[in-house]
């Protein structure tokens, strides 16, 4: 664990230095054609011109952004029977920050309310979807594993292990040996033990929000795609309270009391046009993507929580100096 630390602390340092330029191999640079998504979902050379369905004239609500939140918004909205629910997305649904997430659901987090959300996330995406579409949102329930190198996160991790009880989250704590029968290919050496939730998974993240939109389409809703939001119509009422009347966009307006700002990365500039500041910063995101690796696969072996939680203040104090020089 202590060389995949530092391999990683490298590798993220020279991709905030440098920017990301692909990997190598033994046998050389990987091209682009076998890295996933290097060419997918590009805001230029689409051939889609305008929304993908006329803009209604008004609705009760309207959520702005088509990744994984909106999605989930629109779709929860319209389960409690809300029909005239629209979304607007500016190109297709996942084409912000969602489309290269690892799609990664670890249940257990230190706020109970976090472990409550993860669960019901949980539910829909591994039962609920499949059974109102048919449609399978490419869960994968694998299982994760939290990894200690030392006995004050393993503390830590027991402590998490209390609160996933209160919950109905399983999980298990493992001695080095333990993990090594689990995760054969795992270097134990310098692990003091881990917490397995066998129940954790992964999602495939398109296959997630369109299913999310084919649900809330069947119960009424409206996704629009290639539609990006322009303004947002705010007025004061006859008791100075502002409150948003209209969403303006290239193709028209749509008239609603209520807007959902699911926007990501754009949110704050969103939140502006309605008069309102979004406490949000895009940071630097650095992520790997690799061959396929014989003996790693996914179905088999859990997801890995590493240490990099556990590298000193300092360290983290440096590593965000550097995303924001970047920025």
């Amino acid at each position: 664990m202590k060389y995949l630390s530092r391999t990683v602390h490298l590798a993220t340092r020279a991709v905030y230095h440098h920017g990301f330029r692909g990997l190598s191999t033994a046998s050389g640079h990987t091209t682009e054609k076998s890295v996933p998504y290097a060419t997918t979902l590009k805001e230029e050379g689409s051939t889609t011109k305008g929304p993908t369905k006329p803009l209604p004239e008004s609705a009760d609500v309207v959520v702005i952004g088509g990744g994984s939140l909106g999605c989930q918004t629109t779709y929860h909205l319209a389960k409690m029977g809300m029909k005239n629910v629209v979304l607007l997305e500016r190109d297709r649904l996942t084409s912000g920050t969602t489309w290269h997430t690892a799609g990664l659901l670890w249940q257990l987090r230190p706020s109970d309310v976090e472990v409550e959300l993860l669960a019901h996330t949980r539910n829909v995406v591994s039962q609920d979807l499949e059974q109102e579409t048919g449609l399978h949102t490419g869960w994968i329930e694998n299982g994760g594993l939290f990894i200690a190198s030392n006995k004050q996160r393993l503390d830590e991790y027991k402590r998490l292990m209390s609160l996933g009880k209160v919950y109905g989250v399983e999980s298990y704590v493992l001695s080095p040996a333990e993990t090594k029968d689990l995760y054969p290919l795992m270097n134990v050496d310098d692990l003091y033990g881990t917490l397995y939730v066998p129940k954790d998974g992964t999602m495939d993240p398109a296959g997630t929000c369109t299913t999310l939109a084919r649900a809330s389409t069947a119960r009424g809703a409206q996704v629009i795609e290639n539609c990006p939001v322009t303004g947002i119509q705010v007025k004061t009422d006859d008791f100075g309270v502002k409150r948003v009347v209209a969403v303006e966009t290239q193709y028209g307006t749509v008239r609603t009391p209520c807007v959902v700002n699911c926007a990501g990365v754009w949110a704050r500039t969103l939140g502006q046009m309605a008069g309102v500041d979004v406490p949000l910063i895009a940071m630097h995101h650095a992520y790997v993507v690799t061959e396929r690796i014989e003996g790693i696969q996914v179905p088999l072996l859990p997801l890995i929580l590493s240490s990099l939680f556990s590298v000193s203040a300092a360290l983290k104090t440096h590593l965000l100096y550097k995303i924001l020089l970047h920025l």
